[in-house]
């Protein structure tokens, strides 16, 4: 049990034990909307996504406080030609805390660019999965995508912690693209709307034949990054050995989505987990890292050397 295993590496207090899921954290960015819309009411609508977010039951686990996942969320609004609609980029970032230290390890690093949304002051933000798409579609596409995002952090965090422990989350992440809202200028929830967005990211997690990457999430944090600590060598094996893994997956199924997620935000954390690896296991590390990992290539073929 994912919970289980994590009381046994943290000291836990006497509080209430009914505690949601997420410490997340939303910022409304809207400097680039038209200097004629009251301001205020995005400071409204940030408070009420940091609501949804924070108070909204997402599993049936109980979470004490320090259990909480640890997530940002970024909204960068721009005005359209619609009265109280908006178009917006949403940056995603969620860590994951490393046994046995204080360092946190980023499990999600992602910006979607394709958002669009009504949103009217004080108008109240609920989240129903069994009317995701609701009676307005740009109403409910706001709710929709913090929802799916929610689900798809909690898929990778209990991947984390058992193997294949995020399913029923992912799952709950593809009923929401089943059912999402639908209508003109909304997109990332359909396979023909780009080959990286929102549909394509949790087929990939629930594709039956891409089951190596559970395997993947989960022996890179449990057999590597949380043994670091207890026996680095040994830990930096096992992270090696999820590199290949990624590599064979890679050169079987090429230009997936899921390969570049896996590695955003994490290049400063590999490149000091392979830095005082022997040279062998230093150039292997920088080897695969540069070919799986373009946007960092340079990096790792200047630090791992």
């Amino acid at each position: 049990m994912r919970r289980l295993i994590f009381f046994l590496f943290f000291i836990c207090f006497t509080i209430n034990s009914s505690a949601q899921e997420f410490q997340a954290r939303i910022t409304v960015v809207s400097n680039r909307v038209a200097n004629n819309v009251n301001q205020n009411s995005f400071r409204t609508l940030q408070t009420a996504l940091n609501n949804l977010l924070n108070n909204h039951k997402w599993t049936s686990d109980n979470y004490l406080p320090n259990e909480r996942i640890q997530c940002n969320f970024l909204l960068n609004l721009e005005s359209t030609n619609d009265i109280n609609v908006y178009n917006a980029s949403l940056t995603i970032q969620a860590a994951r805390p490393v046994f046995n230290c204080t360092y946190l390890s980023p499990i999600i690093n992602f910006q979607d660019e394709n958002i669009s949304f009504k949103y009217v002051d004080f108008q109240q933000l609920e989240f129903n999965e069994n009317r995701i798409s609701g009676t307005d579609a740009l109403v409910s596409n706001l709710t929709a995508v913090f929802a799916y995002y929610a689900y798809m952090i909690l898929g990778f965090d209990y991947d984390s912690y058992g193997l294949r422990g995020g399913e029923p989350y992912f799952q709950k992440a593809q009923n929401i693209v089943n059912n999402a809202p639908d209508g003109r200028n909304i997109s990332g929830w359909k396979a023909f709307d780009g080959v990286r967005n929102r549909y394509w990211l949790v087929e990939n997690m629930l594709n039956s034949r891409h089951t190596i990457i559970h395997d993947v999430y989960y022996n890179y944090y449990r057999g590597g990054m949380d043994k670091l600590y207890e026996d680095e060598n040994n830990a930096r094996t096992e992270i090696l050995n999820v590199l290949n893994l990624l590599n064979n997956f890679a050169t079987d199924n090429p230009n997936k989505m899921i390969t570049q997620f896996f590695f955003q935000g994490k290049s400063s954390e590999l490149i000091k987990t392979f830095s005082k690896a022997p040279q062998q296991d230093k150039a292997r590390a920088s080897e695969l890292l540069q070919r799986l990992d373009l946007t960092n290539a340079s990096k790792y073929k200047d630090e791992l050397k």
